[in-house]
């Protein structure tokens, strides 16, 4: 099924998700071809089936098709609508080759599950962006967006090459080569004010996996070193947070506790979240943070008097 399922599945990949060794794979793939499976390909570049080949349907376990009904919420609360609209039409086929004891089961589930809404994740004058983009990705075509960066009353045209999407503090974020920066970019989705895909302009260049951006984006050289002190109380009610603004490490000191983070947007997010535990809170470096946070509540102070 997994050979099915992909046009070209590499060895290692099997062999994770069997929890096996590469000379089981291989030995496997042998046995299989030996049973007069069309399987071709080699070690070290992948396995696919010959086009046309396909085994008889199986049925869903119980599990998976429960496994459905929780899908349907995130997808609901966590995708856009267009995405949203395409992905229940698919469950619903999906669903309509159940047995009658699992459509019951899954329509009492569905009433137990629930999720609240997001709001804001994105913006609802671009109901489609999730869709076009996958599509540009898929296909290696660019699109071209109107983008309104944040503190900013104008709005930017750009011509991207998207690489990749990821969620992360309760936003969904493209990572995209922008022609008019000529460098890598992340854009956050509900900043797109309009966006359009451009059929006839391919990708410029080849550009790697999404996962190569992110782990550049998040070497130490490429954020900041940021260090607060908070009184032990308190700091309990900073775990589930902090994880969002680059967390590394604590230490338990006497009457306090040391938290080190390393931080993309230290005068913005940052800054405005640490506002939150100011009264028990020390920031201990960078000091222009201490200087960010002065800012924000001098302003603070002018608007209640």
């Amino acid at each position: 099924m997994l050979l099915q399922a992909k046009p070209l599945v590499r060895a290692q990949d099997l062999a994770v998700r069997f929890e096996v060794s590469l000379r089981t794979i291989y030995r496997d793939i042998q046995a299989l071809q030996g049973a007069g499976v069309p399987i071709y390909g080699e070690a070290g570049i992948g396995y696919a089936l010959v086009q046309g080949y396909k085994i008889p349907p199986t049925s869903f376990t119980r599990e998976e098709a429960l496994s459905f009904a929780a899908a349907e919420k995130l997808i609901a609360n966590y995708f856009d609508k267009d995405l949203y609209l395409h992905f229940s039409t698919a469950m619903n086929k999906m669903k309509s080759i159940l047995r009658t004891a699992d459509k019951e089961d899954i329509a009492t589930v569905e009433e137990k599950v629930f999720l609240k809404p997001k709001e804001h994740v994105f913006n609802q004058k671009v109901p489609a962006a999730l869709s076009i983009l996958l599509k540009s990705i898929a296909q290696k075509v660019q699109v071209v967006v109107d983008y309104q960066k944040s503190g900013s009353a104008t709005v930017d045209e750009r011509n991207l090459e998207p690489i990749g999407l990821f969620h992360e503090h309760g936003f969904w974020y493209l990572m995209a080569y922008c022609l008019l920066r000529n460098d890598y970019r992340q854009f956050r989705l509900d900043r797109i004010q309009e966006i359009k895909l451009i059929a006839n302009q391919r990708f410029t260049k080849q550009h790697e996996e999404l996962a190569y951006y992110l782990k550049k984006d998040n070497d130490p050289e490429a954020t900041v070193r940021v260090v607060i002190q908070v009184s032990k109380k308190f700091a309990a009610y900073m775990q589930w947070d902090r994880n969002y603004y680059g967390f590394v490490g604590e230490r338990e000191m006497e009457d306090y506790i040391e938290m080190t983070f390393q931080c993309r947007e230290v005068l913005h997010g940052f800054a405005r979240w640490v506002l939150m535990f100011g009264d028990q809170t020390t920031i201990v470096e960078p000091e222009f943070l201490r200087d960010r946070v002065r800012e924000l509540l001098q302003a603070q102070l002018a608007r209640v008097q």
